[in-house]
């Protein structure tokens, strides 16, 4: 990692976040935003303690904010002796500079945010090295403000600084790193797809899904093993592949990072080994937090995200409907005439409706609470058993030949001509 970690936060460090209300984004969302920023932030270690809204057309380019917000905030700060501001968008090396030298406090953004959470979650090399070069990526195109002691103070003969010099004999040394870091990320890369390769024709199942949705518990469940898994954002970012017998069929299930609103795109291009899964897969179970108050709108980030990004929006989906037992609503009173929300929604008809959408592909379980499982296990069996009898004809041959209780291995010992 980067020695001298340029987003790192101290513990229970208070802070105070700001996001925009645009044309493109009403103020409805906006705090959705800030809540999901909210919540990065308490995943990082920070204490969110306030929010700033501003109304205006789109972001200032010198301050994001107005001159009279960034008053106010300066007020708050000096106040209540905060020591970091959080931006809810990404912020240019003059905007950070200014508002830095206005607030005389740590300045983050949502894409550094995130990196410092991924920089702490990072276990394996491969996760190590991909947010390596994520993070000098993002450091690239900032080091102006970071050679300010080197800075020309005075113009004329004799007064003339190194500054310049040190930021391009910085600049290169980064470009090396990040050279080195692509180099290693082939070779990885190489590997990765080796080992694919090795797995034989099994049929491959990938969990997807928004963050903190419960992929690792679902993972856990179907393959009896133990990933790590917790309540907060990212709280896994390495690729775990396991193999998973349900009945006599035997699959392999792949869990993979969250996907997230405003994913920066240095990660997306660090974590190509981890979305090759995804893109490899033959099966993808999207898993969906169906007590999230938004989580519909998570469903299209990740479909657009699959598609844009992954190009495997084509590929055969199972919908789970997790959190089932943290699902609430309020009925409406008879006497409301106005629209029914996703708050008036009863589970119910959630899930008639979805039924009908995805044509009966989709489950709602709660995995903390064991609920559904056994049906989210025959769905998965009946969807990689269409899989492998369209790539293995004869082995389907013997599945409906054998004793259910036979697995495939034990039916080929009985038939090994047809397997053969």
């Amino acid at each position: 990692m980067i020695e001298d970690n340029i987003i790192a936060t101290e513990a229970n460090e208070r802070t105070v976040l700001v996001g925009l209300i645009t044309q493109n984004q009403n103020e409805t969302k906006t705090r959705e935003y800030l809540d999901e920023l909210a919540f990065l932030a308490e995943t990082a270690g920070a204490v969110p303690v306030h929010t700033f809204l501003q109304k205006m057309d789109y972001p200032n380019p010198r301050t994001y904010v107005g001159k009279g917000k960034l008053e106010e905030i300066r007020s708050y700060v000096e106040e209540q002796e905060i020591g970091m501001v959080i931006f809810d968008d990404d912020l240019s090396t003059k905007q950070v500079t200014n508002i830095e030298r206005e607030l005389k406090v740590k300045i983050l953004d949502r894409t550094s945010l995130i990196l410092d959470i991924f920089a702490r979650r990072a276990q394996t090399a491969t996760a190590r090295t991909q947010v390596e070069l994520a993070q000098y990526q993002y450091l690239l195109p900032r080091l102006t403000r970071m050679w300010t002691h080197l800075e020309r103070q005075r113009g004329g003969i004799g007064m003339r600084g190194p500054g310049e010099t040190q930021i391009e004999t910085d600049r290169r040394i980064i470009l090396d790193k990040i050279s080195r870091l692509k180099e290693e990320l082939r070779h990885i890369d190489k590997q990765k797809s080796i080992q694919r390769k090795n797995r034989g024709k099994l049929t491959r199942v990938a969990l997807v899904g928004y963050t903190n949705v419960g992929k690792s518990t679902i993972m856990n469940l179907l393959s009896k093993s133990d990933v790590f898994a917790e309540n907060k954002l990212f709280a896994t970012l390495d690729t775990t592949v396991r193999k998973v017998i349900i009945d006599n069929l035997p699959f392999l299930l792949t869990d993979t990072v969250g996907f997230i609103r405003k994913l920066p795109t240095h990660l997306v291009d660090s974590f190509k080994s981890t979305l090759d899964e995804v893109r490899e897969a033959d099966l993808l179970v999207h898993v969906v937090d169906v007590s999230h108050p938004q989580f519909e709108e998570q469903i299209e980030v990740v479909n657009r995200t699959l598609h844009e990004v992954c190009g495997a929006s084509d590929k055969p989906m199972i919908m789970v409907f997790n959190k089932i037992d943290a699902f609430t609503y309020t009925p409406k009173d008879p006497d409301d005439l106005t629209p029914s929300t996703r708050a008036n929604i009863p589970l119910e008809e959630f899930e008639r409706s979805w039924m009908a959408r995805t044509s009966g592909a989709c489950v709602f379980i709660s995995a903390k609470k064991k609920i559904n499982i056994d049906a989210l296990k025959q769905m998965l069996y009946e969807k990689a058993r269409e899989i492998h009898a369209e790539r293995f004809p004869y082995n389907d041959f013997l599945f409906q030949k054998y004793d259910q209780d036979y697995t495939l291995d034990e039916a080929c010992s009985q038939d090994p001509d047809t397997c053969n």
